[in-house]
């Protein structure tokens, strides 16, 4: 009998040394920052609340033509701060928000029309709302912090004068504009914004 078990607790150990070296998902979702003031940039951030993906967005009606190499902006949100807009539609401290930039390409395997993402991972933009302020970090992918990209940004103005709820973009989230909308919480900015007749385009 004894000898049955050494061999068992010796697979239990190798199981148990191979789960201890796998990285810890962190305990809270809460940012954090370095010595220094950077943003860690959250490694498990694909383990959160997915919100939207657009392709080769654009916010400039010159750069409105679309491109032949289009990019995807995949945008997540750590899970306490979309529990609680579930409840309230609006964003609570603490909220961290991960807009992934990936390429495309086409065609792929049997998808002979349209495009699907690449494997390359082109960097990232990381929204955070700390102290009731908001602040955007830029992060290349290489490094494991974030760097703060200082107002007056255009960043911050955009967000401030088009972001339908809280200086963020939920107008291009499906299943929260909606819940914005039945909790009151759209900003006044972007309901006039939404109320303007749009331009007609020019007749030749």
């Amino acid at each position: 009998m004894l000898k049955r078990f050494i061999p068992i607790a010796g697979l239990l150990l190798l199981a148990f040394l191979g789960e201890a070296q796998k990285p810890a998902a962190p305990t809270t979702d809460a940012p954090s920052y370095t010595p220094s003031g950077d943003l860690i940039a959250p490694i498990h951030y694909r383990e959160w609340v997915f919100l939207t993906s657009g392709i080769d967005m654009s916010y400039d009606a010159a750069t409105a033509q679309p491109s032949a190499h289009p990019v995807f902006n995949n945008v997540f949100v750590n899970p306490t701060a979309y529990r609680s807009f579930l409840t309230t539609g609006t964003w609570p401290d603490k909220t961290t928000m991960v807009l992934e930039i990936r390429g495309s390409e086409n065609p792929v395997s049997i998808n002979k029309r349209g495009h699907t993402q690449t494997s390359e991972i082109r960097g990232f933009e990381i929204h955070v709302k700390d102290h009731g302020k908001w602040s955007f970090y830029d992060q290349d992918g290489n490094t494991p912090s974030a760097k703060l990209i200082p107002p007056p940004a255009d960043c911050y103005s955009c967000h401030e004068n088009h972001g339908a709820v809280d200086t963020t973009f939920v107008q291009f989230y499906p299943t929260l504009l909606p819940l914005s909308k039945q909790k009151n919480t759209l900003s006044p900015a972007y309901l006039k914004e939404m109320a303007a007749p749009v331009a007609s385009s020019p007749t030749k």
